[in-house]
């Protein structure tokens, strides 16, 4: 049975706008909300009156170039405020870990601030330990109206902004156009649909000559079974998907889903689609080296696949185009991906102020500028893609034209939000496992998605049962 969620939610951009007039009473009854923050109002500006320079700690999953760009940013913001806020990074490995790490440290050890990736925003509102960004707004009357409703919807719950959206990706397709050129296929009018991928892997597969071995490979991640869910305007958990109510179960087993596993078995039958597991990193390595000609990533992936293509054994240019749907006639769109900013409650006024004042750099429109610009993480700020230096980067890379137009045209419903649930990275996980099973073992569709909806939902009760209702 097919669920949906079809209902517009423009009430969320209402919900944000009031948050720009509410008054400092509101943010009390907001930070005392059972939902997580436990029960101190947000501190005001005078905080860090008379306090010296307050230290605070930001824990973060950036490394590489991103984390390069992050502790720029960071050395800019404690620059401006030099004896009075100093922020020190604290980079504790990928998504995964930055969660295990504030899973398992007790209070002292807590950061002030962290980073923590989008599925895991159920568990930081559960947890109790944070206070919601809506709390800080409030106090502040601080305008979010130039933040990108699509981006915010997916961190707000009970019309309350939680976090603040940081480094955020969308999910694209990407193709080699060369291969779809000798192949007569059109490479500005990238296949829609997995029919329409189909039919290009078999044209390039049949191309005399062609030096790719494949014309599909993305990984099986689980992240791309949750955005074939929402292009088809489905939600994947209960309750709206978890924003209007606790999500208690997880709804696999569904006719996307079940399309989707057995036309990707059809592909690697077909020879058409590469065998792959859920590690990204051989999927983007297999589109880099030219040995697919189609895959699927975020929007994060672009400046490595551009680099590893024009290194590769035969280079060749990189295409973009809109996530693809399963049906031709499915009408919603994709979920945002990457991560927030988390304000952690240390009961320390000065603390969570500077931690406040940190979040308000970072999510400024020039700050986005330099962060876009500096990662090809997507700008959380409406104006940022206007600005003169950013509209310049937009026009050297092309390709992420893509995803502005794709972001733009996206509704915003309970299934574009994406699932919010405390066991999401189980369930993600747990999806994988039955894509795995059924593509690479060859596990029947229905068995290996029922197995996965089964797993999940054990989880979920268990999570819930531990909160006590």
């Amino acid at each position: 049975m097919r669920i949906t969620s079809r209902r517009r939610i423009g009430a969320l951009a209402a919900a944000l706008a009031l948050a720009v007039t509410a008054s400092a009473c509101t943010s009390a009854a907001t930070s005392g909300d059972s939902s997580g923050g436990g029960d101190a109002a947000a501190p005001g500006k005078d905080a860090l009156d008379g306090k010296g320079e307050v230290g605070i700690t930001f824990w973060h999953g950036m490394s590489g170039t991103n984390g390069a760009a992050l502790q720029s940013l960071v050395d800019q913001f404690n620059s401006q405020h030099q004896g009075k806020i100093k922020v020190t990074l604290n980079y504790k490995g990928q998504y995964d870990n930055v969660l295990a790490s504030y899973k398992n440290a007790s209070t002292k050890q807590r950061p002030d601030m962290l980073q923590m990736y989008d599925i895991g925003t159920r568990y930081m509102i559960d947890s109790r330990t944070i206070m919601p960004m809506q709390s800080f707004i409030d106090v502040d009357h601080h305008d979010v109206s130039d933040l990108q409703p699509n981006i915010a919807g997916y961190y707000t719950v009970d019309d309350k902004l939680y976090s603040m959206p940081f480094n955020t990706s969308m999910p694209l397709m990407y193709v080699n156009r060369e291969a779809f050129q000798k192949a007569g296929l059109d490479p500005d009018k990238p296949p829609t649909t997995l029919d329409e991928i189909m039919a290009a892997a078999r044209k390039i597969k049949a191309t005399p000559g062609e030096t790719v071995q494949y014309g599909f490979g993305a990984s099986l991640y689980g992240w791309f079974a949750e955005q074939w869910n929402a292009v088809a305007d489905q939600t994947l958990c209960d309750a709206d998907n978890g924003r209007t109510g606790r999500a208690e179960k997880a709804t696999i087993v569904n006719d996307t889903n079940l399309k989707l596993v057995r036309w990707w078995q059809q592909m690697v039958n077909e020879g058409l689609a590469m065998k792959l597991d859920s590690n990204t990193d051989n999927g983007d390595n297999a589109f880099s080296s030219g040995t697919v000609a189609m895959s699927l990533e975020s929007t994060g992936s672009l400046g490595t696949f551009t680099a590893g293509a024009a290194a590769s054994k035969n280079p060749f240019t990189v295409g973009t185009g809109f996530y693809p749907k399963v049906s031709a006639d499915d009408d919603g769109g994709p979920i945002i991906g990457g991560a927030s900013l988390w304000i952690v409650n240390k009961k320390d006024p000065a603390r969570e102020r500077a931690a406040w004042e940190l979040v308000k750099f970072l999510s400024s429109k020039q700050t986005q500028v330099t962060w876009h610009t500096k990662t090809g993480y997507f700008p959380i700020s409406k104006a940022a893609l206007d600005d003169p230096a950013d509209k310049q980067w937009v026009s050297q890379k092309p390709q992420f034209a893509t995803a502005i137009e794709q972001l733009r045209g996206t509704k915003l419903t309970h299934a574009t939000q994406g699932c919010s649930v405390g066991e999401m990275p189980n369930v993600r996980k747990d999806v994988e496992t039955a894509l795995q099973a059924a593509v690479l073992q060859g596990t029947d569709a229905e068995k290996a998605l029922t197995d996965a909806q089964n797993a999940a939902n054990k989880q979920i009760a268990d999570y819930n049962d531990k909160l006590g209702g």
